[in-house]
């Protein structure tokens, strides 16, 4: 017997991992789709046509990069849903406008016109069939020093040339997104209360917590 067995989680389910850069989402992705018997879903970037323009002019590429990474999204949603769920997602598509896009909003490097049309283009894809809204959204979060701390561990060139202002105001937008997010329920995990590389069956006890959040809140949903 799995743990999806054991805690008697639906064979169907779609569970999204969300979170700020450095809090460990792949490997979050990964251990529950291992002890669940999941698919995984991950966020395309090595093939995006977009993403070396749009570093070096923000305000002539952010539209069409927030667009790009949109669809590859949706046809993953899409993806998921011919499957009939049994998926855990790195990252959401939530996270996409929630934050990403309305963060170049705010600072000017993206067109009042395209972000209405891209917000009028994510309204219009989740209303449809095809995409399947999680059953739950676990949100990993720590303190904004201790994610720096692991993005610097980990050592990636981009992330370590990126001022630490950019990782301190991303922090904020995430907390500020999540303490308002009510598309599907959340599961909240902080990233200091278990070490996964290091103790690997800790993944149970997070299993458990999702079945207990899963199950309260079909239950819910039912009145």
């Amino acid at each position: 017997m799995n743990l999806r067995e054991k805690y008697n989680i639906p064979a169907n389910a779609v569970i999204t991992i969300a979170g700020t850069v450095g809090v460990g989402k792949s490997t979050m992705t990964k251990a529950l789709a291992e002890a669940l018997n999941f698919r995984t879903s991950y966020e395309k970037v090595d093939a995006n046509p977009y993403l070396d323009k749009f570093y070096d002019d923000f305000e002539k590429w952010s539209f069409h990069l927030q667009v790009y990474f949109l669809a590859e999204r949706f046809k993953e949603q899409k993806r998921i849903f011919e499957y009939g769920g049994g998926f855990i997602q790195d990252r959401s598509i939530y996270e996409d406008t929630g934050i990403f896009a309305k963060m170049h909003f705010d600072k000017g490097t993206m067109d009042p016109t395209d972000y209405e049309t891209y917000t009028n283009l994510f309204e219009a894809m989740v209303m449809t069939p095809y995409f399947p809204h999680p059953n739950l959204l676990v949100y990993l979060e720590g303190p904004v020093d201790d994610v720096i701390g692991r993005i610097q561990e980990r050592g990636r060139e981009m992330e370590q040339q990126t001022p630490h202002d950019y990782w301190y105001e991303m922090h904020g937008r995430y907390e500020d997104w999540i303490n308002n997010f009510n598309s599907c329920p959340v599961l909240r995990l902080d990233i200091n209360d278990y070490d996964l590389m290091k103790n690997p069956d800790q993944i149970e006890q997070i299993v458990e917590r999702i079945a207990q959040m899963i199950q309260l809140t079909s239950h819910y949903q039912k009145f």
